[in-house]
């Protein structure tokens, strides 16, 4: 890092102190700037007053879970990038955390180095919007990007996306009428290896499909075999 660029922030949302502790003295080590909240109430305020560049949120919290966290951050507009960390380990409720807005999930035990790494990850897909070409609407069709205000529409119908979705979209949008791999995905997407799980690539497509989609001549398909393509609609 820079000697002019400002820490990275990061919230730790956990009410249990050997977890919250430990994050905390591993990250600041890291060079993070990290504030600590233990429930769902104080999470929603440090957010607004902290302003970090990344969560780390548990789902289980004395108040309300935070999946409820996370809905009243966006809500309110914070599309601050969030990894879920939590015990509990079945598919339904990774998929519960991603359908909710979370854009990475751990499950405890977890790695410390692993967990670093993913959270420089997710910040580095958030500030893509740094480097911009100088128009910053993207157009493919009657669908439209705009890469500075984070602002999606088809047909001038505003749709709301998660910031993870909005990546996915842009990668679709910068590369219309290409079929990309789920491996391609993976790699631009999450930059990252996703423990070699290419159904989160699955899950996501099928959640932008219906938010791009419902109700309109498709654009997103799926080419059996070889991964996903994006064009405009005939």
């Amino acid at each position: 890092m820079a000697s002019n660029e400002r820490p990275l922030r990061v919230l730790v949302v956990d009410d249990e102190p050997s977890i919250s502790q430990l994050l905390a003295m591993a990250l600041r080590y890291d060079g993070w700037q990290v504030e600590v909240a233990v429930n769902g109430t104080e999470a929603v305020d440090r957010a607004a007053e902290f302003v970090p560049d990344v969560m780390v949120l548990d789902i289980m919290l004395p108040d309300f879970d935070g999946m409820q966290v996370l809905s009243r951050l966006r809500a309110g507009g914070d599309l601050v990038p969030v990894l879920f960390l939590t015990a509990l380990g079945s598919v339904d409720d990774r998929v519960k955390g991603l359908t909710a807005g979370g854009d990475d999930y751990m499950v405890k035990p977890f790695s410390i180095e692993e967990l670093i790494a993913r959270l420089r990850a997710l910040v580095r897909r958030s500030r893509l919007q740094l480097d911009r070409a100088p128009d910053p609407v993207l157009r493919v069709g009657d669908l439209t990007l705009n890469e500075d205000s984070y602002e999606v529409a088809r047909a001038g119908e505003p749709i709301e996306l998660t910031s993870t979705e909005f990546e996915l979209l842009r990668f679709f949008m910068r590369n219309q009428r290409r079929v990309l791999s789920k491996m391609q995905i993976l790699d631009r997407v999450w930059s990252y290896d996703y423990s070699g799980k290419q159904t989160v690539v699955e899950l996501y497509v099928s959640y932008l499909r219906r938010k791009i989609d419902a109700g309109r001549a498709p654009m997103l398909h799926t080419v059996r075999g070889a991964g996903y393509v994006l064009k405009a609609a005939e």
